[in-house]
Formats: C-alpha cells, structure tokens, sequence
C-alpha cells in the first residue's frame, strides 16, 4: 500500500496494491501493520456505507465535535465521488484551506480524514456507494456541518445545482459554525 501526504497536514491518501487477473482482483483495503509504519494508528470502531443513487448528490460538510469527534477512512466500492476536506483546526497554518480528491471503485484510492477537518463528498455518477471506518461512534449531539457553498472558501464542486439533504442545505458558513478544534502543531 502506498500512502500519500497531501497538502493538508494529517489528510492522507491511501493508494492499495491491486492484484489482478482473468478472475477480478484482489486487495487488502486495510493492514494495520503498514497504517502504523506510516503513522496511522487509529482505532476504527465503526462501519459507515451510503448510496447515492443520482449523480449530484452532495453530503457534506459534516464533522463532529470533541470530545466526539471522528477519524474517517473513506473508499468508494461503486461509482465515483470528488471527495472534499476543509482544516477547521483553529490556528492551523492550513486553517479554512480545502482540497478535493476523486475516490472511485476504479482508482480503489481510500482518504484518511483526521479529527480537526470537515468532510464531504459529491458524486460524479449514479449509483455511487461510499464506505467509510470511523473512531468513533455517531454522536447526535456532537453533528456539525459547513455551508458546502460557503463563498469564503470557494470549494470547486462539480455541479452548481447539488442534490441536498434538508440537514446539509442549512448548514453555516466557516465563519460561523461552531469548532473546537485547536491545532496542535
């Protein structure tokens, strides 16, 4: 497996070795082993799987808050996703700064998304299914968002017209959402 830093301190692509024949393929999706070696090493306690069935769909931008917050490992086993990160880590030299990556069953690239950073994806084709492992559970509570038109940061999604829950339409923008995450250098 081969793991790729990105722009954005702690976000991290993960890139399998794919072994395939007449047959298919195979792949380890995941080996703790190699996630440590590479300073990986979180506890994933919880197992995450959407569909989306139009392409458009945008869900996002969510994050929790501490004490609840949540690592994800993100990887899409159908279709396509531009899968994007925004650093809420106040006093991060990286602070509001987004990056966008496109997962697919295809490319069978997998996105380590750290606590301290707002998540979101919007699919590129119908039918796309989206899997992710968390660290910790789903806490109602704690369930925060971000504006995903927010126009101080400008994210470059693929559509204008995005297909929305009511929850993700009425989301703040950075300026004025609720964050507790200091950057810790």
């Amino acid at each position: 497996m081969k793991i790729i830093d990105s722009k954005l301190p702690g976000v991290k692509l993960l890139e399998p070795a794919v072994f395939g024949d007449h047959r298919g393929f195979f792949m380890e999706s995941y080996n703790e082993e190699v996630a440590h070696a590479n300073g990986i090493s979180y506890a994933l306690i919880q197992d995450n799987h959407s569909l989306s069935v139009e392409a458009g769909v945008l869900r996002g931008m969510h994050y929790q808050l501490s004490p609840k917050a949540q690592t994800k490992l993100v990887r899409v086993t159908a279709g396509a996703i531009y899968d994007v990160v925004i650093d809420i880590r106040r006093g991060s030299p990286t602070f509001g700064q987004w990056q966008g990556f496109i997962l697919s069953a295809a490319n069978k690239r997998q996105l380590l998304v750290p606590q301290g950073f707002a998540h979101g994806f919007c699919t590129l084709v119908p039918n796309s299914e989206v899997q992710y492992k968390v660290d910790a559970l789903y806490s109602p509570e704690h369930d925060r968002g971000i504006a995903w038109n927010d126009p101080a940061l400008a994210i470059d999604w693929p559509t204008s017209t995005p297909i929305l829950s009511d929850k993700d339409g009425k989301h703040p923008v950075l300026a004025n959402a609720e964050i507790n995450f200091v950057y810790e250098g």
